[in-house]
């Protein structure tokens, strides 16, 4: 703090800890007085921020201040009058050093103001400043050298002179007399010019400047006037201005002798010439009408000037019509019809003009409009027509059935309907809409009822409005004559259930009643659950009410307990409001009302107190913002989405924060917005800061906080040409500013990130670069610096690649390889010589080994081709084709109960009449022993305990359980977790290794598993896993397509199953086959790409697969029901078959027929036909197969009469007992007549063991995708269902628990539980989650992905070498990395906040409700029965001997549902 003496006042200087100086006058001191109060006249930024120390100084002249802070010496001088550019600036500021040095026209110390001891020199109050009047103040533009006489106070004397300045206009001497000064206005070519666009009159400033200092010293303002800017009389005369009116001229003036004719001068705005105003004016189109106007002071043409005319714009064009003056109040336009386009307007205001002598306008001060209107536009009702205003005179001509003029209507009196007449009522009333459509059935609801002629007044419809047989009373209010009654419902019986909308109009008569097409129901409205169900006692939650038929009725009201919750939105199963604030932290009860249906359910809202905020870090951000800000506090759980705010310059800046839990959450600081003129390099500090946590207001500004914003890193570009040149490995440095912010006290960093190119580069931090360790690259790359909400690239970096190897060192290589090359040649000579003898052998050998080197690199050529090619194609292929999910119900039976198509399950419970009320009710009584927990896992340890109870009847029991507990997601969950805890106890007592547990399906429990997460997995599988599951099936089955396929083996020659590969060369050709479209023999044939080595069913299946590409697989007609049919050039159509009378035998072995045995060519047309049955069919069935013979109506003309072909009939059907067999592509390796010579003519069969590695490349990214998605918390974001993180949490707290601390296991338990228990059956069986066939070959390349995908969730180190299994060896380098995928899923998982029971069961309960009805559960308990009545005894014994199954008597309740289920009951 430092104290200055000045005169008899001291002033005091003290300053802050954020490095500022507060300036105050201390009150003359009285050394016998109290001492007076300092007042702050200003703040000034003296040291960067940080506390000034106490120890201040004075320089000796008194006019500086010394201060430090703890890094920095800082001279301050003790007043800055300078910054103040005006007397009351100055002397307002406050600071005592200051005051208004006059003729120098600045503020200064009066010490430095030259002569300040004479008078009226310096002001040091207010009353001092001078002050300037002009008279006269204004003058027009038309007059020039007027003389002005300036009143001056407060003015020195001016002995040295003064000028007269008119701003850049003109400058002249001035002549002081006294306190008065006397000037010239400009001369004429000085004077303003003033142009009608901007106004009729121009400001300057009129200056007086000293002739001693060259200073203005005082202004004052001067107007220039133009009154001929003005184009009307009113205008002129109402213009501040001295301006006259010339009504004969029609000229503005501000010289009234001008004006030609006295009587002509107008002063007053009464005298103008002007239209008076008039009631609306009507026009009807198309009617030759006058148009009477009043007016007042209407000037008489005179001699040599035209008349009157009106002027109508009428939709942008202009229509004149002669007009007739009456006298100088009255003024009519002719006789004239008008009219406008369109029929969407039917009342068009249209401006009218009335002008004479061609252009004179009268002053139409009152905006007179002529109405134009059309009685049949937006009129099409007779409702409509009769509510239209009485002064238009329309009414409803019912003969042609529009509304019109009476003279426009046939002359005959029934016909014509007006509002006025005895006959006014419309007929025909017409209900359109009504909303909304549903209600409660306890009334309130405010129905809405549109449409035609539903009357006119309030009383023709007060008591004629029923809706679905209730009384419904209108409302004044929502009445709109014909087109809308408002009515409000009364309460309805509990039989009324739908109905219409009545209505009579003024009388119950047929031609006056109407009903609607819609029906109105009544609802019950229900409630289930609210999410969330605590917020801040502030309020802003937005809360979710679930329920039934919300969506009924009109009007809603939500209260918590007292508590208003605003409704926002709502639909049928939901109503969204948000939370108002509370007095008291109370758990409230939530009451719905809708109309005056009040919904009950025991749904209670928690208020808990708000959120605070303990502590933020760091307290600093940069102006571009963007920076992470962790933020603690208590309660932060509550909030749904909370944003950091700061306020700057009068702006909200705002940005996200993500809530972690309740103590902690991660916000991004807001950016700043600052103007072009901002200095870069100062410190910014927000007015307000703080966070929008809904409705918590205290938290919107935190007091506790001191956040600052630092400059933006500024960096330098790389020179004038924007590219650096660097050679390998050389750091690239970026040069710049502000790179660390100078936070007091701490060493901080900010986060760069530096890319070169797409790479990101290690970065080294300092106050003034950046140093990047160049990655790996050569060319040229862009550079792009990123921090915070900013980023900068300094231009290019060029990096040129080094020479290897210097001059000599080349030479020294080649000399050495030369010397080598010779001593190599010399070996191998001497070699050669030596093994002459051996040649004749080697060249035998040689020949062989050619031949099978040339076969070999073909084989390896195709396969590297292939691999290149086919990715992009099946990419290609797979974009666009929608997927055929299965419904819910379909793709649960086919995991719960696979292989069965019609499970009771699905179907009513069949049981004989005379039986049926005692099953029904023997069954309930059984349901409730199943919803009750203690017998539930009685029956099951019984069961289990069975030796009998096979394994077939565990998964079976466990099924028909869930399908019973589908509707108690919640229940089944907790028994589930109660038999795993009880299975976890029993692995660990038995001694087995805990890895083994949940590894097969040994229990009740682990089937319950597999069925949990099939239950609520399906919409993670529908929106996010089954697409790459799909893709992958697709890209298998494409790719395996591409090349041959064996019909009898299923090998392929793409395959990722070594033991579905044909390991031998097949010559095929692809062939495009144009198809006819089945749908519509008209539209263009579809190409079908074939191989000629197919079977004709493998190209009836490729066929079908083109035509219904995007239909699912059960709707597509089927290729054994089809004949293809070969449509040749002439005409001739030739059905194709698997075998005929063609097909090849040789040796016992029957070929099937291919498109290349029928040489089909390339181009040709084929089409599908449904399979015809022929005389020669009905004949020969019990001898031809029904695939074969009906297909040969072409054939039977070549080959002669049905009995020579019936001789041939065991050469077309196999016949096992004679040993025929039936091959494809390649025979059977079983049947052992495969000569040994046949094998060595082949090749190494091996070799084509590189056609697993091609394939194995083009499915790789399919298999990627499909595994990345699945080892994702978050993917595509899609967010990880509940049920796996609760699953995986439970399995963790088993562990803890027991006390199992090895990675290993817990890492095993999880594999087992959901990847090996639930994907590996989806991998292998797409066909339960889409509509889709699986061949046999697709089935064996997805077991090797499911194997891969089991390998990949393992912990145990696979030894691999050459005697491995193929399918091992072929991903053995991408498991590691698999691996690393599961291993990051699991932690992720494990990293995520647990999942409350309370969220849990709120999960389970929606996926209850959405899937109540999928099984019948009668039909399953009686399937859980059959095993009651089985072991009834043993179930029974231990229900006995069990004290909580005594309390319950669950024992007599069981043995009273087998009384009632018994057959001789």
């Amino acid at each position: 703090m430092g104290l200055l003496a000045d005169s008899l006042e001291q002033y005091l200087m003290q300053g802050t800890i954020q490095g500022r100086l507060l300036l105050m006058p201390w009150c003359q001191i009285r050394v016998d007085g109290p001492r007076g109060h300092a007042l702050q006249y200003e703040t000034v930024q003296v040291v960067e921020p940080g506390p000034v120390l106490r120890d201040m100084a004075f320089s000796k002249d008194h006019e500086q201040l010394y201060i430090m802070s703890e890094r920095q010496l800082t001279r301050v001088p003790v007043e800055s009058c300078s910054q103040y550019r005006s007397c009351g600036e100055c002397l307002g500021s406050g600071d005592p050093h200051c005051g208004w040095c006059v003729l120098h026209n600045t503020c200064t110390r009066k010490e430095r103001c030259e002569r300040s001891r004479e008078p009226r020199r310096f002001a040091s109050e207010m009353k001092q400043c001078v002050r300037l009047t002009v008279h006269p103040n204004n003058i027009s533009v038309s007059q020039y050298n007027v003389l002005l006489v300036l009143e001056t106070y407060n003015v020195p004397e001016l002995s040295a002179g003064v000028n007269c300045t008119f701003e850049d206009l003109s400058e002249m001497d001035g002549l002081v007399v006294g306190n008065q000064i006397q000037c010239y206005s400009p001369a004429a070519k000085e004077v303003p010019r003033i142009i009608t666009e901007n106004g009729d009159h121009h400001v300057v400033q009129l200056q007086l400047k000293s002739k001693e200092t060259g200073m203005t010293f005082a202004s004052t303002s001067f107007v220039f006037y133009n009154c001929s800017v003005h184009n009307s009389c009113l205008s002129c005369v109402e213009s501040p201005y001295r301006c006259h009116w010339c009504k004969y001229r029609h000229v503005c003036t501000h010289d009234p002798k001008t004006c030609s004719f006295q009587e002509g001068r107008v002063k007053l705005p009464e005298d103008c010439p002007q239209l008076l105003r008039v009631d609306k004016i009507l026009v009807p189109v198309e009617v030759i009408k006058p148009i009477t106007l009043k007016a007042k002071n209407l000037p008489q043409p005179q001699s040599g000037q035209r008349g009157y005319e009106c002027i109508l714009n009428i939709q942008g064009s202009e229509q004149r019509v002669p007009a007739l003056r009456f006298n100088s109040s009255s003024v009519q336009c002719q006789n004239t019809s008008y009219s406008y386009e369109g029929m969407e307007i039917n009342n068009l205001p249209v401006e009218l003009t009335v002008v004479w002598n061609g252009h004179f306008n009268i002053d139409n001060p009152a905006q007179n409009k002529v109405h134009l209107y059309k009685c049949g536009a937006m009129r099409e009702s007779c409702g409509l027509c009769l509510k239209a205003d009485p002064a238009f005179e329309c009414g409803w001509c019912q003969g042609p059935g529009q509304c019109t003029l009476r003279q426009h209507c046939p002359a005959h009196e029934s016909q014509w309907l007006e509002l006025s007449g005895t006959n006014s009522k419309c007929t025909n009333p017409r209900i359109t809409e009504i909303i909304p459509v549903t209600g409660p059935r306890e009334g309130g609801t405010k129905v809405t009822i549109r449409g035609e002629n539903l009357g006119l007044e309030f009383r023709d419809i007060a008591s004629h409005v029923k809706v679905a047989g209730v009384e419904c009373s209108p409302s004044v209010d929502g009445y709109i004559p014909a087109e809308q009654i408002v009515c409000e419902m009364g309460e309805a019986k509990p039989s009324q259930h739908a109905g219409f909308v009545e209505i009579c109009v003024a009388v119950c008569r047929p031609e006056f009643m109407a009903r609607s097409s819609q029906l109105y129901y009544f609802m019950t409205l229900t409630l289930s659950d609210l999410k969330p169900s605590r917020g801040p006692m502030s309020g802003g939650t937005q809360v979710t009410i679930t329920g039934t038929n919300l969506n009924a009725g009109s009007n809603v009201v939500v209260m918590f307990g007292k508590q208003p919750c605003l409704f926002h939105r709502r639909s049928p199963s939901y109503i969204i409001c948000n939370t108002t604030s509370s007095d008291e932290v109370l758990e409230m009860k939530v009451m719905v009302q809708v109309d005056r249906a009040k919904i009950h359910r025991d749904l209670f809202f928690q208020y808990v107190e708000d959120p605070t905020i303990v502590r933020i870090e760091p307290e600093w951000s940069i102006v571009s913002g963007n920076t992470p800000i962790a933020v603690w506090g208590t309660h932060l759980d509550l909030i749904q989405n909370p944003q950091i705010r700061a306020k700057h310059g009068g702006k909200e800046y705002i940005n996200i924060c993500e809530v972690l839990n309740a103590t902690e959450m991660t916000c991004q600081a807001p950016a700043l917005t600052l103007g072009p003129d901002h200095q870069s390099d100062l410190t910014e500090r927000p007015e307000e800061f703080g966070f929008i946590l809904d409705n918590v207001q205290s938290l919107l500004i935190l007091n506790k906080t001191n956040f600052t914003y630092y400059p933006n890193p500024v960096f330098e570009a790389f020179g004038p040409s924007g590219i650096l040149e660097l050679k390998p490995g050389t750091p690239i440095i970026l040069k710049g500013k502000n790179l660390i912010p100078p936070v007091a006290g701490g060493n901080v960093k900010l986060n760069y990130t530096v890319l070169v190119g797409e790479k990101p580069c290690t970065v080294t931090v300092s106050d003034v670069q950046l140093l990047c360790e160049s990655p790996n690259l050569i060319g040229r790359h862009k550079v792009m610096a990123r921090v915070g909400g900013m980023e900068y690239s300094p231009g290019m970096v060029y990096i040129a690649p080094d020479s290897p190897l210097s001059l000599p060192a080349i030479v020294s290589i080649a000399v050495a390889g030369g010397l080598l090359i010779i001593f190599i040649v010399a070996v191998l000579i001497a070699y050669k010589r030596k093994s002459r003898e051996s040649d004749l052998t080697l060249k035998r050998l040689q020949m062989q080994m050619d031949n099978l080197e040339s076969r070999v690199a073909l084989e390896c050529k195709e396969a590297f081709a292939e691999l290149q090619t086919d990715i992009h194609e099946l990419t290609s292929d797979l974009d666009g084709a929608g997927i055929p999910f299965l419904e819910y119900r379909t793709y649960t039976m086919r995991v719960l109960f696979p292989g069965i198509e019609d499970h009771p399950v699905l179907r009513d419970l069949e049981v004989p009449g005379y039986r049926q009320e005692r099953v029904e009710k023997g069954l309930k009584l059984f349901a409730q022993l199943i919803n009750n927990k203690v017998f539930l896992l009685s029956f099951i340890r019984t069961l289990e305990s069975q030796r009998s109870f096979s394994m077939r009847d565990r998964g079976n029991v466990a099924s028909l359980i869930m399908t019973v507990l589908q509707s108690k997601l919640e229940y089944a969950t907790d028994v589930l977790k109660q038999l795993l805890a009880d299975l976890i106890d029993k692995n660990l007592e038995s001694k087995n290794h805990p890895k083994l547990l949940l590894r097969r399906t040994e229990s009740v429990a682990e089937k319950m598993l597999t069925n949990w997460f099939t239950f609520l997995l399906y919409k993670f599988l529908k929106e996010c896993a089954g697409e790459p599951l799909f893709s992958l099936f697709c890209a298998i089955k494409q790719q395996m397509e591409k090349g041959p396929i064996d019909a009898i083996t299923g090998e392929a020659r793409y395959s990722l199953s070594e033991d579905k590969l044909i390991r031998q060369q097949i010559d095929y050709k692809t062939l495009v086959l144009s198809c006819v479209n089945p749908d519509n023999v008209n539209s263009p044939e579809i190409p079908v790409k074939i191989l000629n080595c197919d079977t004709i069913t493998q190209v009836k299946e490729k066929i079908l697969d083109a035509i219904f590409k995007n239909v699912p697989c059960s709707h597509r007609p089927k290729a054994v029901d089809m004949d293809l049919e070969w449509r040749q050039g002439s005409g001739a159509r030739m059905i194709l078959q698997d075998e005929d009378i063609t097909t090849k035998i040789e040796n016992d072995w029957k070929r099937l027929n291919t498109l290349a045995h029928y040489q089909v060519p390339d181009g040709s047309v084929v089409a599908l036909v449904s399979k015809q049955v022929t005389a020669y069919n009905a004949v020969n069935n019990s001898t031809v197969s029904r695939t074969s013979a009906s297909k040969y109506e072409n054939m039977i003309r070549y080959t002669g009469s049905p009995d020579s072909l019936r001789s041939r009939t065991p050469m077309i059907t196999p016949d096992l007992e004679s040993g025929v067999k039936m091959w494809h592509l390649v025979k059977n390796h079983e049947h052992g007549d495969q000569k040994e010579g046949d094998r060595g003519s082949k090749m190494v069969s091996e070799i084509y063991l590189t056609r697993l590695l091609a394939t194995k490349g083009t499915l790789q990214k399919f298999v990627d995708d499909l595994f990345e998605t699945i080892f994702s918390t978050a993917h595509r974001g899609s967010a990880l269902p509940l049920a796996i993180k609760y699953m995986f949490d439970f399995l963790d707290e088993q562990a803890d628990k027991h006390g199992i601390h090895d990675p290993h296991v817990r890492h095993t338990w999880k594999s087992n539980c959901l990847p090996l228990r639930f994907w590996v059956n989806m991998i292998k069986n797409p066909q339960f989650v889409f509509d889709i066939h699986k061949n046999s070959i697709t089935d064996a390349c997805l077991s090797v992905v499911a194997q891969t995908f089991m390998d990949s969730c393992s912990t145990s180190e696979h030894r691999l070498g050459k005697d491995s299994p193929s399918n091992k060896l072929l991903y053995a380098k991408d498991i590691p990395s698999y691996k690393n995928w599961v291993e990051r899923y699991y932690s992720d998982i494990g990293k995520m906040p647990a999942i409350s029971d309370q969220d849990m069961n709120a999960y389970l309960a929606e996926q209850s409700r959405m899937h109540m009805n999928e099984f019948n559960s009668m039909s399953a308990l009686s399937e859980i029965f059959s095993y009651v009545g089985k072991y009834s005894e043993e179930i029974l014994g231990p229900l006995d001997h069990d004290d909580q199954c005594g309390k319950q008597k669950l024992a007599y309740k069981l043995e009273q549902v087998i009384t009632l289920m018994s057959l001789d009951s």
